[in-house]
């Protein structure tokens, strides 16, 4: 089946995956009990499916949302295809339709709001994106697939008041502050709420991203260690949840225009 497949994050409740399909059989696989919740974005080729008994047919504009257990085979007419697989933890999936794991059964068409988000979602990871800026997009983009399937259970759950989001997201910024190593995972425990509503009320009460507020934090402790002179930049960047050192020397070089180097040799001169 799978020819070619990365993985772009896996963490407890989520994985992204960026799928080449190496199957040539035009006939139909095996029947299986599908072994996860998860979804199934195509992006080049055509893919047949029987789920349940019932046939259906995955194109680029679709998407097929896989239900734990659920007896599906599936066929290639065309050949190859390349596709991108978002597998979630039941709790996920619970949270992003209103408290119910159960998943409605049907396809979702793509709107060219899905597309783009899909495609940028897509870019962020095969250029390195970071964990906790893969896993808000991803739950962006799961929960915008499930709100064409289920929308009235999709929007259930979200802080109803212009006083309960601000509450949500001052709670997101002080456990950041405390924390800017923090996953997005912890984060939403932390605080209460799905990844994807904290996302969502976040951006909308900010006018940023979690990630885009995460990496300013960063910023700010960043600077503030290397005006006391640090050196260990190995050791800031793990306190400071980078990937490793060149992670933030590429972070600070880009919203400074300067490397930790030349930053600590500024803020320390007299």
């Amino acid at each position: 089946m799978a020819g070619d497949r990365r993985v772009h994050l896996r963490e407890d409740d989520v994985l992204l995956a960026d799928v080449r399909c190496g199957s040539t059989a035009r006939g139909w696989s095996p029947v299986r009990p599908a072994p996860v919740f998860g979804l199934v974005l195509l992006r080049d080729g055509v893919l047949r499916g029987r789920v349940d008994g019932v046939e259906h047919v995955l194109d680029p504009a679709s998407v097929y949302v896989e239900r734990l257990g659920a007896e599906q085979q599936f066929a290639h007419p065309l050949g190859p295809d390349a596709y991108t697989e978002i597998v979630l933890s039941e709790p996920r999936v619970a949270e992003l339709l209103g408290g119910d794991p159960t998943v409605p059964e049907g396809i979702v068409l793509v709107t060219p709001e899905l597309a783009l988000a899909h495609r940028l979602l897509l870019c962020r990871a095969r250029r390195g994106g970071e964990a906790f800026e893969l896993a808000e997009y991803t739950a962006r983009l799961a929960a915008e697939v499930f709100a064409g399937l289920a929308p009235a259970r999709a929007a259930s759950g979200r802080p109803r008041s212009a006083a309960a989001r601000r509450r949500l997201t001052d709670d997101a910024r002080a456990a950041l502050a405390a924390d800017p190593a923090i996953g997005l995972g912890a984060l939403s425990r932390a605080v209460g709420a799905s990844p994807h509503h904290l996302s969502r009320v976040f951006t909308a009460v900010t006018g940023v991203t979690l990630s885009t507020h995460r990496s300013r934090l960063r910023l700010t402790r960043a600077l503030d260690r290397l005006g006391e002179g640090e050196r260990d930049l190995a050791g800031l960047a793990r306190d400071l949840g980078y990937t490793d050192q060149s992670h933030m020397t590429r972070a600070l070089h880009r919203t400074t225009g300067l490397p930790p180097g030349r930053l600590r040799t500024l803020l320390t001169s007299p």
